[in-house]
């Protein structure tokens, strides 16, 4: 399969817009799964939660519209950022093919000043089904902490799809332990671009990447450009957790050990 990681520039509140600009790059390239950055519509440095909730949408909102127009007509598969309004709002991402809507995730890690914004993920690490494998989501921040990717491996994912809006420099580096340990690939795909909003100002590092399940380093963007990157994967290869002959990353976890 084709899966590509899609870096945009977007402008705050101009979700309009930022949604065209992402449909035109993903136009520019062929791909069975496209993985957008973290609220890609909306931007991300939000003033405060008025703000929020008036950019918020709900799942099967006007974004959802427009991307699974496109996965429709493209017959292919979509996972993108939003701020999800249902009853409370979500950091939230969405995992869309021709047929609609397949899957949501909710952040469970909030960053910052999203502690304030948001409402934390409450849908856990769900895994979906697609015609290349299953597929886990997480978002951004979430990548800090092993148990996510671990608990998405556990759940049986071959590709995490990891829309991001990343400020810290570690996270493309540290993706690649987090395939290597959980035997994975995984396709972090973030922004570029300054916001100075209300007394903050946050530069996005860009550095989208696709990781293989060995840890390598299949693409990496640049850091101060948008666009988009196609890779061809083989999903089957995250399917063995085999190290060597005795060790199996899967099996060989020694749960009874591990004090929590």
């Amino acid at each position: 399969m084709k899966v590509a990681v899609v870096q945009t520039d977007p402008v705050f509140g101009e979700a309009d817009a930022n949604v065209r600009d992402a449909l035109a790059l993903m136009a520019s390239a062929q791909a069975d799964l496209y993985v957008l950055p973290e609220l890609f519509n909306s931007g991300y440095n939000f003033v405060d939660k008025t703000e929020v909730e008036s950019l918020a949408e709900p799942a099967h909102g006007k974004t959802y519209s427009r991307l699974s127009d496109f996965a429709s007509k493209q017959a292919c598969y979509i996972v993108y950022g939003f701020a999800e309004s249902d009853g409370l709002i979500y950091n939230s991402a969405a995992f869309v093919g021709p047929d609609g809507l397949i899957g949501l995730y909710r952040k469970v890690h909030l960053f910052s000043k999203e502690n304030i914004l948001f409402a934390p993920g409450d849908l856990g690490f769900p895994v979906f089904n697609s015609p290349f494998g299953k597929l886990g989501m997480m978002v951004c921040f979430d990548w800090i902490y092993p148990e996510s990717a671990r608990s998405l491996m556990l759940n049986g994912a071959q590709i995490i799809a990891h829309p991001s809006n990343l400020v810290l420099p570690y996270c493309p580096d540290a993706m690649v332990t987090r395939c290597l340990e959980n035997r994975v690939f995984a396709a972090t795909a973030n922004r570029i671009g300054r916001e100075d909003r209300g007394g903050s100002s946050l530069s996005y590092i860009g550095s989208s990447e696709v990781v293989s399940p060995a840890g390598k380093i299949l693409v990496r963007m640049e850091s101060e450009k948008s666009g988009i990157r196609v890779v061809e994967i083989d999903p089957a290869a995250a399917l063995s957790k085999r190290v060597n002959e005795f060790n199996d990353l899967a099996s060989g976890r020694r749960t009874s050990q591990y004090s929590l």
